[in-house]
C-alpha cells in the first residue's frame, strides 16, 4: 500500500479500519445478492406469471427453489472454501449467481426460470457460509462483531432495494440489481488480501504475515496475534482433519450444537414465513390491503440493522441475542391473540391493532437480536479444524429450517392462524432458554481464544465468567 510523508499524522487505527472495512464491504456484496434474490420473487409474481403463462404452483416451484439451491449449495461450500480459498469462493458464487440471473432474464418458459432460480439459491447459499467466515477470520476482535454485522444490513438493503425497485420496473430489469453486486464483487476482490488464517493454514506463512500487515496497517505489531494463530493451527495439526464423525468428539459437541441450535431455532421460529407472507397475514386479520403494513416492514431493517452495527461491539451477542428472542417472543404472542380474538369479534379495530402491533415488534426485534447474530456466532465458535464441516451443515440447517417453515405456513395457517403463532412464540421461548444455558458470549475476544474456551472442560466455567 502506498504512502506519503502525512501517514505519520494518522492513527494507526486507521489503516487498520481502512483495509478492513474495505475488504468487508467487498465480501458483503454477496449478502446484498442474497437480500435481493430473497425479495425478488414477492413484487414480480403477477408480471411473472402473466408474460410467462405460469401457474400459481409453478411459480410456487420458482420461488421454493432458491432455498433448495441454497441447501445444496452451503453443504459443498466449506470444503472448497478450503480447498481455493475464500476470495476464489466468492468469485465462483458471484459467477453462478449471475448465470442464473442471466438465465432468469432471458426466460420464455418455466423451465429455463426455475434454472435460472435454483443457480442464484447455490451462489446465494454459497455467500451465507463464505461471506461471515471471511469477515471473521479478518477482522480485529474489537471490530469483529461491527464488521460482520455489516453482512446483516446488506441483506436487508438488497431486499428493500427489490421490493422498491419491483414496484417500477419489469421483472426482467430487476435482475440487474442481482448481477451489478456481483460484478462489483469479481472485481473488488483482486485488491484486497486473503484471510491471513486460510494462508496460514495451507502453510503459506509469507503470505500469511503479508495479508495480516494489511489487514492491520503498516505499523501495527502483529508479532503477538500471528504467533496465536499458528501457535493454534499447529496444535490443531496435530489431529487428523475433522470428518462429519468427528464433531461428535468431547471438544467439538459443544461449539456444534451451539452453532447448529442456533441456526435451527432461528428460523424455525416463523421468521421466513412472516417476513414472506406479510401482506397474506395482515389480509386475514381483516385489513382491507396489506401493503401498508408491508411498506413498513421492508423499510425497518435497514435502520434496525444499522443500530445493532453500533451496539453489538458494545454490548454484546448475548444480551442482543436474549433481547431479540424475548421481543419475538410477545410479537408472536400478540400476534396469536389477534387472531384468537379475531374468531370471537371478527376485524375489530382491537383485532387490527393488535396484529399489527405483533408482527410489526416481532420484525424489529427478529432483525435486533436474531436475523444476523447466529451468523455471527457460528464463525467464531468453530476452529479451522471443523468450520468447513461445522459450518457447512449448520448453513444448511439454517435454510432447511427457512424452506420447512415457509413451505409449512399456508398448511398451518388453515388449521388455525392463532395456533400457528403461537406455536413460533414457543420456539422463541426455546430460543431465550438456548441462549442463557448454551451460548458464549463473544465479545473482545480472540477467535483462537474462544476456541479454547468452548472445547476445553472448563468452557462453562469461562462463559459464566464473562457473562
Amino acid at each position: 500500500m502506498g504512502t506519503d510523508e502525512s501517514d505519520s499524522l494518522i492513527p494507526k487505527q486507521r489503516p487498520c479500519m481502512w483495509m478492513a472495512v474495505s475488504a468487508t464491504l467487498i465480501a458483503a456484496c454477496g449478502s446484498f445478492e442474497n437480500g435481493a434474490c430473497s425479495g425478488y420473487s414477492s413484487p414480480t409474481e403477477s408480471a411473472i406469471i402473466s408474460d410467462l403463462g405460469l401457474t400459481t404452483s409453478q411459480y410456487s416451484v420458482f420461488g421454493s427453489l432458491l432455498t433448495v439451491g441454497a441447501m445444496i449449495g452451503a453443504l459443498g461450500t466449506g470444503p472448497l472454501a478450503d480447498y481455493v480459498g475464500r476470495k476464489w469462493t466468492m468469485r465462483i458464487s458471484s459467477g453462478v449467481c449471475v448465470a442464473g440471473w442471466i438465465s432468469i432474464m432471458l426466460s420464455q418458459h418455466a423451465w429455463s426460470l426455475d434454472v435460472g432460480r435454483f443457480c442464484t439459491g447455490v451462489g446465494i447459499g454459497i455467500f451465507s457460509y463464505v461471506v461471515p467466515m471471511y469477515m471473521a477470520e479478518i477482522a480485529p476482535k474489537e471490530l469483529r462483531g461491527r464488521l460482520m454485522v455489516s453482512s446483516q444490513l446488506m441483506v436487508a438493503l438488497g431486499m428493500t432495494m427489490a421490493y422498491l425497485l419491483g414496484i417500477v420496473v419489469t421483472w426482467r430489469s430487476l435482475t440487474f440489481l442481482g448481477i451489478f453486486p456481483c460484478l462489483v464483487q469479481l472485481i473488488g476482490l483482486f485488491f484486497v488480501p486473503e484471510s491471513p488464517r486460510w494462508l496460514a493454514k495451507i502453510g503459506r506463512i509469507k503470505e500469511f504475515e503479508v495479508a495480516l500487515q494489511r489487514f492491520r496497517g503498516k505499523d501495527a505489531d502483529i508479532h503477538d496475534e500471528a504467533t496465536e494463530i499458528l501457535d493454534s493451527l499447529a496444535s490443531s495439526a496435530i489431529v487428523p482433519q475433522a470428518k462429519v464423525q468427528d464433531l461428535f468428539q468431547r471438544q467439538y459437541i459443544r461449539p456444534v450444537i451451539v452453532g447448529v441450535g442456533l441456526m435451527a431455532l432461528s428460523y424455525l421460529n416463523g421468521s421466513s414465513a412472516i417476513l414472506y407472507y406479510a401482506s397474506d397475514i395482515f389480509e386475514s386479520a381483516g385489513f382491507s390491503s396489506g401493503d401498508l403494513g408491508t411498506i413498513v416492514l421492508a423499510a425497518m431493517p435497514v435502520p434496525l440493522s444499522i443500530v445493532v452495527g453500533l451496539l453489538l461491539d458494545r454490548i454484546g451477542r448475548k444480551p442482543l441475542m436474549l433481547f431479540g428472542a424475548a421481543g419475538t417472543c410477545l410479537g408472536c404472542f400478540l400476534a396469536g391473540a389477534s387472531f384468537l380474538l379475531k374468531e370471537y369479534e371478527g376485524a375489530s379495530t382491537l383485532v387490527l391493532a393488535m396484529n399489527l402491533t405483533g408482527i410489526t415488534i416481532y420484525v424489529a426485534f427478529f432483525v435486533v437480536g436474531i436475523s444476523g447474530l447466529p451468523w455471527v456466532i457460528i464463525f467464531e465458535i468453530f476452529d479451522l479444524k471443523i468450520k468447513a464441516i461445522a459450518g457447512g451443515i449448520a448453513t444448511s440447517v439454517a435454510w432447511l429450517a427457512c424452506w420447512l417453515v415457509s413451505y409449512t405456513y399456508s398448511y398451518l395457517e388453515s388449521w388455525s392462524a392463532a395456533g400457528t403463532f403461537f406455536m413460533y412464540c414457543g420456539v422463541c421461548a426455546a430460543t431465550f432458554l438456548f441462549v442463557i444455558k448454551l451460548v458464549p458470549e463473544t465479545k473482545g475476544r480472540a477467535l483462537e481464544v474462544i476456541h479454547v474456551s468452548m472445547s476445553s472442560d472448563e468452557s462453562h466455567a469461562l462463559n459464566n465468567a464473562v457473562k
